[in-house]
């Protein structure tokens, strides 16, 4: 008995002893070094490109090309600095790319965006999504926050500095996408075009994370969130056929109840827990910043990984995401009549894939759940899950650098981001990828976001574009 309290005591030391020095190491912040730039002009080129009603839908025909080539016209005329001194070319449908030459060609860096925006239902909306009204310091509509918002700030910064003469020390890229919300071809096309000129970007960066509050246990500071990889998607349909019939003589369970009895199962059956890459880097970067309680868990995730699990699983949301490959049950679809049993009934479904897991492994992980051979379940659109960049790189320090310049109090941090976006194609050419909105964001205004009521306070314009002159200074 005394061997075994004795053994008790020793593990629960080692615990606390693991958390006692889970604790940031000491280390230099960069130093703010502010840039005068025009803020008022920055708002107003910003309105100005969220009233263009550059909606993306997968039927181009419903497209109003017009609205985009408005969008494309004016940006000659905030940026004529920009226009004179970079290259510029149209790329497919709807790529733009501007090369900005620096001394050298040896490190070229990219920055991204894209000029389309999600369609809108005024009816939820207090102010029209298209006409730019600023009012109590806000600037309303679709667009301010996803992603004109980095798409401008970038053109203003390289407006400002190249006005001031400065050249960046390597190549530095732009490129912007009109077909970013419906998976377009807009960058996929920029990348096969720098791909074939040979050209290896030393840093890409993306629309993903942003600086953010009370999003981590324990954690009260503002942390700015850098995705260094992203989840894969599967849009997954679960389909039963059968024979059908009147409704007035039912089999004792028809399709309906068939289908309603597998997403019931999966729901009750998610995916493993997945501790990958981004994530465990993100839970020792943020965990040593949390309470005494929380770092007892992160720093011996060893023994409570089944504890958190637990309780992602219970929570769900932002933080379960993080852990597994999720899977939402988003459509379904049925009968025509109300009296008619549906020869085929279906489900779709939304899958978000961690990294680590596959396409062919999450539906193989499906089927063996629902484990019915009549339902077949299929995927109508997917990709795989984005390789992690390197954090230990020049990349992730001129981000970093970059962030802790503009938001001096924030802890910058990796995640993996759960959303997809058009960084996921430059990973073709590139293993350094990192993905930040340049805005800090309650909870609310993240909501907001593909929501009703989408706006940016104007003070939050200007931090973008402070954002982007501390990065475009390092290239």
């Amino acid at each position: 008995m005394l061997y075994i309290i004795l053994a008790l005591i020793l593990f629960l030391a080692v615990i606390l002893i693991r958390a006692i020095l889970f604790r940031p190491a000491e280390e230099d912040r960069a130093v703010p070094d502010p840039v005068a730039f025009d803020g008022d002009a920055a708002v107003k080129h910003l309105r100005e490109l969220v009233m263009c009603r550059t909606v993306s839908y997968e039927d181009h025909s419903r497209e109003d090309e017009a609205e985009f080539e408005k969008l494309r016209s004016l940006l000659p005329e905030f940026y004529p600095n920009v226009f004179s001194t970079c290259e510029f070319e149209r790329v497919g449908r709807t790529g733009l790319l501007f090369k900005w030459k620096g001394k050298s060609d040896k490190a070229p860096s990219v920055l991204m965006a894209h000029y389309d925006v999600v369609p809108v239902d005024e009816r939820g909306w207090d102010k029209p999504a298209f006409d730019g009204i600023i009012e109590n310091g806000e600037l309303w509509g679709r667009g301010t926050l996803d992603t004109k918002i980095t798409f401008c700030a970038s053109l203003e910064a390289a407006e400002t500095l190249i006005k001031k003469g400065f050249v960046p020390e390597n190549d530095l890229y732009f490129s912007y996408a009109g077909d970013e919300e419906v998976f377009g071809t807009g960058a996929s096309d920029i990348v096969d075009l720098l791909e074939k000129r040979g050209i290896t970007p030393q840093m890409v960066v993306d629309e993903g994370g942003a600086v953010v509050e009370n999003v981590f246990p324990g954690v009260s500071d503002k942390c700015a969130m850098v995705g260094i990889a992203e989840k894969g998607m599967i849009e997954a349909d679960f389909t039963y056929r059968g024979n059908g019939g009147h409704a007035s003589a039912p089999l004792p369970h028809g399709p309906v109840g068939y289908l309603s009895k597998a997403v019931w199962d999966v729901e009750t059956h998610p995916f493993p827990v997945t501790l990958c890459s981004p994530v465990a880097q993100m839970y020792d970067t943020l965990g040593r910043r949390s309470t005494f309680l929380y770092r007892v868990l992160f720093s011996n995730l060893w023994l409570f990984l089944p504890v958190l699990d637990l309780i992602c699983r219970k929570s769900g949301g932002e933080l379960n995401a993080l852990m597994r490959t999720t899977c939402a049950f988003t459509q379904m679809e049925g009968s025509e009549a109300n009296n008619v049993i549906p020869p085929q009934a279906s489900v779709g479904a939304n899958l978000r894939l961690i990294d680590g897991d596959s396409v062919d492994g999450a539906l193989s992980y499906l089927r063996k759940v629902v484990n019915n051979p009549d339902i077949t379940i299929t995927a109508r659109h997917s990709q795989e899950p984005s390789p992690a960049s390197d954090t230990n790189s020049d990349a992730w320090r001129k981000v970093k650098q970059a962030i802790e310049q503009t938001w001096t109090e924030a802890i910058v941090s990796p995640y993996i981001m759960v959303q997809c976006s058009d960084s996921r194609h430059f990973c073709r050419i590139s293993d350094k990828v990192m993905r930040f909105s340049a805005m800090e964001l309650s909870k609310e205004e993240r909501g907001r976001i593909h929501g009703n009521n989408e706006r940016i306070p104007l003070d939050k314009v200007g931090k973008a574009v402070e954002f982007y002159l501390n990065l475009e200074r390092q290239c």
